[in-house]
Formats: C-alpha cells, structure tokens, sequence
C-alpha cells in the first residue's frame, strides 16, 4: 500500500465529517472543529481530534457526536463511496 494513501484518505475524512457536522448539528452556541484526523496503517480506524469552543460546553457536545459516532461514519461511508470507512474514535483536542 503506498504510504500517501493514509494521508489522502486522513484529508478527505477532515473535509467530509467537518460538513456533516456544520449541516446536521445544531451546537447551540458553541464552535465544533476539526483539528486533525489520524487513520491508522491498515485503515480500520481513524482518530477524530475536535476542538471545542466555550470548553465548558465540550463534554456535552462531546457526549452527543459520541452517540451519533454509527450514523457520522454511515454518512461518511455514502459520501466517500470507498469500500470500508475507517471506524470514527473522537477525543477533544487542544485548541491553542
């Protein structure tokens, strides 16, 4: 497998979940990004790293995207149209 692909797969990830996230969630005051995607070596998972603005509000937000993390990966897996899409693990990250 060509060592490039993990990135390009990592890429598109950040692009199409940050989408799905700005049209079906509704945050109520609060700024949810993307910070980066991580997809492991054999592309069965992928680490979500998100940013949360006002942190206080980050572990209910957190909470909800968690609960919903099957039906992100489901649209994903319609708008990527690749075979297998790598399982969605979210942790809140460090916005500086």
């Amino acid at each position: 497998m060509k060592p490039y692909r993990n990135l390009k797969i990592a890429s598109l990830i950040q692009q199409e979940l940050s989408q799905i996230l700005v049209k079906e969630f509704n945050f109520e005051g609060a700024l949810v990004t993307i910070i980066g995607v991580e997809v492991s070596g054999d592309l069965l998972q992928a680490k979500v790293e998100l940013g949360i603005i006002p942190l206080k509000k980050g572990p209910a937000i957190f909470a909800i995207i968690e609960k919903r993390s099957r039906e992100l990966q489901y649209k994903l897996l319609k708008k990527m149209r690749i075979r297998f899409v790598p399982r969605l693990r979210f942790k809140i990250g460090k916005i500086n």
